[in-house]
């Protein structure tokens, strides 16, 4: 790190200008600090996340921890409902059914994931049947008052003895007033032998995200996009770890068709149906141009049970399958097991996680001393291309392996950590896997034991996030990239707050937080090197990061201002650019401290682009207020 890079007293205010000179050279060569999105809706928010499936509790999964139930579905026609564990199931992996029994016109309802949107598109849908039925099926989706918006009749095709799928498509002709809308599936019991039938995986699906089978959901998938993430790291964090062993996430268990995915229980207080899988993650890697950064499991539950060292070979070859599995040529096994559900060409795997915060849950002792080092040797062998990465800094790491540091705190500890990686080596990269300021300011710091700390992320808090992610901007040749953790939350049902992108059932309510606008405006303005910069005065409170952007030749100035009594003005110039250069300043701010994004609510972020010319000696003049975020780029 450079001299002119050094961490000085914060919380100070200006009385007259700040004059910063950038140099032309002398800096780091870097890729930039890339800015990236962290698989967490599933692990907060349940299934009704950016997955778009729209039917919940579709295929009655259930464990020991969470049983099978009828959660979300009701019976419709006077039928009754009752869960069956027939010795024919739909398949081993979804061996719960519910069979429908009535008089008549019978059938099931369900509420979606806490309302089901409707508007005029297609939506596409399938069930299973079992049982002799000469009759037809109708689906169709209505408002909670009956009100039909669409329904289409489905032919049977169901048999006495074996499961038939059958599908159909809705196309309603107008939008619903709410999300307070059902799925309804009904047909004439009298023409079934014995007054029953018998159901399983009932799936809907309004269209996805590049009309992708089995796909995500679009005004999540626009909000992702429109930030512009560089790397996705999955498949979350404790999701990875599960509560026990036998809990953990196995990868083997989420790829195929559906109904061969038997779901798994959560972290989070519910079973998931592993509908959003391995091959999933890597389309929507695909998708958005993201690098993937896998997590493998590395040997520890979050109940704080470890694999032996003895016993931990099984869990390393897994881990070696998963990545054949990925990146291997159709000649493999798994690698053409990969070919099989759909996708021939290998993807490519540069990053690999082992583990999730393996200082917690006692497990520090016993990655350091056996369970990180088996998984890097392995992969190293096998993969020598592949960044390992362990999921801790607090430990001595092997070769060229990297770390993960993740960060939770009140936003005034954000600004003493603005200097943290000052000192830090290149030789073990790491990554900023979990970053957010997650309560107010209290002089004391996090209560581990509130998980809702603040409902939405708040404007201070942002504006924190802002002067640790510029330290990190200014030290890029050490840092992989940066995430904000979670990162998508369904307002019906989380487990954590605050995160970065909330929503309900209705897209249209979907909100993109104020820490959200802060990484979308650092994202779209990139540095590739970072430069030297001198200044009359000490950082704080104003905290800035200096580079250039060589494939634009555009020189950058990044800024955010914390707890100033006043304006800071500020005197810009960087070496070889002159007098009449034109230059977008955009600046971030807030009505408030604690101004947020709610869901259903109008974007509190003020953003303000100026274009401003350099004067004598090519020199950028200009203020910037308290709790502002601020990215000058030259033309």
């Amino acid at each position: 790190m450079l001299a002119e890079y050094l961490l000085l007293p914060l919380l100070a205010s200006y009385a007259s200008a700040v004059q910063i000179s950038v140099a032309k050279s002398g800096g780091n060569v870097t890729t930039g600090l890339q800015y990236g999105a962290m698989e967490e809706e599933i692990n907060h928010c349940g299934e009704g996340g950016l997955y778009a499936e729209l039917i919940r509790n579709r295929a009655f999964q259930g464990s020991t921890t969470y049983p099978s139930n009828l959660d979300a579905w009701s019976a419709v026609g006077g039928s009754t409902l009752s869960l069956q564990n027939l010795t024919d199931p739909l398949s081993s992996a979804l061996p719960t059914s519910v069979r429908i029994t009535g008089k008549g016109t019978s059938g099931i309802s369900n509420t979606g994931f806490w309302g089901i949107d409707v508007r005029p598109q297609k939506y596409s849908g399938s069930f299973y049947v079992k049982g002799s039925y000469k009759g037809s099926f109708t689906a169709s989706l209505q408002a909670s008052n009956g009100e039909v918006f669409a329904s289409a009749q489905v032919s049977s095709k169901s048999v006495a003895n074996d499961w038939v799928q059958h599908e159909f498509t809705l196309t309603p002709k107008k939008k619903a007033s709410s999300s307070n809308n059902t799925f309804v599936l009904t047909f004439d019991a009298s023409k079934t032998s014995g007054g029953s039938l018998d159901f399983n995986l009932i799936s809907l699906f309004p269209p996805t995200w590049n009309n992708r089978p089995n796909g995500m959901r679009r005004d999540l998938m626009q909000a992702l996009q429109d930030l512009g993430p560089k790397f996705l790291r999955f498949p979350g964090g404790n999701n990875l770890e599960g509560q026990t062993i036998e809990g953990r996430w196995k990868w083997n268990e989420t790829i195929g068709p559906l109904t061969q995915r038997p779901g798994r229980a959560t972290t989070w207080g519910y079973e998931e149906t592993s509908g959003m899988g391995l091959v999933e993650y890597m389309e929507w890697c695909d998708d958005l141009g993201m690098e993937p950064i896998l997590a493998v499991w590395a040997g520890l539950a979050l109940n704080g049970n470890v694999v032996p060292e003895a016993e931990l070979d099984v869990y390393v070859q897994d881990a070696l399958d998963e990545l054949e599995f990925l990146t291997g040529s159709v000649d493999t096994k798994y690698g053409a097991l990969r070919a099989k559900y759909g996708h021939p060409k290998p993807w490519t795997i540069r990053y690999v996680e082992v583990g999730n915060e393996d200082n917690l849950s006692s497990g520090l002792s016993s990655y350091k001393s056996y369970r990180f080092q088996a998984f890097y040797d392995a992969i190293t062998k096998k993969y020598p291309n592949i960044q390992v990465l362990a999921s801790t800094i607090d430990m001595t790491l092997p070769g060229n392996a990297g770390g993960d540091y993740h960060l939770y705190d009140i936003p005034d500890n954000f600004i003493t950590k603005f200097g943290m990686f000052d000192s830090y080596s290149d030789a073990h990269p790491i990554l900023l896997g979990e970053i957010a300021a997650t309560e107010y300011n209290n002089g004391v710091g996090i209560d581990w034991s509130n998980t809702h700390f603040s409902l939405y992320p708040w404007w201070l808090g942002s504006v924190a996030e802002a002067v640790f992610l510029l330290g990190a901007e200014r030290n890029a040749d050490k840092i992989i990239g940066t995430t904000y953790a979670p990162f998508l939350m369904n307002l019906d049902s989380y487990e954590w707050s605050p995160t970065m992108i909330s929503f309900n059932s209705n897209p249209d309510d979907t909100a993109k937080s104020t820490s959200w606008h802060v990484y979308n405006l650092f994202n779209k303005n990139h540095m590739t090197n970072t430069l030297p910069a001198t200044s009359n005065d000490t950082f704080g409170p104003l905290y800035y990061a200096t580079g250039v952007n060589s494939k634009t030749n555009s020189h950058i100035f990044k800024a955010a201002v914390y707890n100033s009594t006043a304006d800071v003005p500020v005197s810009l110039t960087f070496e070889g650019v002159g007098r009449g250069t034109t230059a977008d300043l955009t600046i971030l701010t807030a009505p408030s401290d604690v101004s947020m994004n709610a869901v259903g609510g109008a974007n509190v972020v003020q953003s303000q682009t100026t274009k401003i010319k350099a004067g004598k000696q090519g020199v950028f003049s200009f203020n910037l207020p308290n709790l502002s975020v601020a990215v000058l780029t030259t033309n």
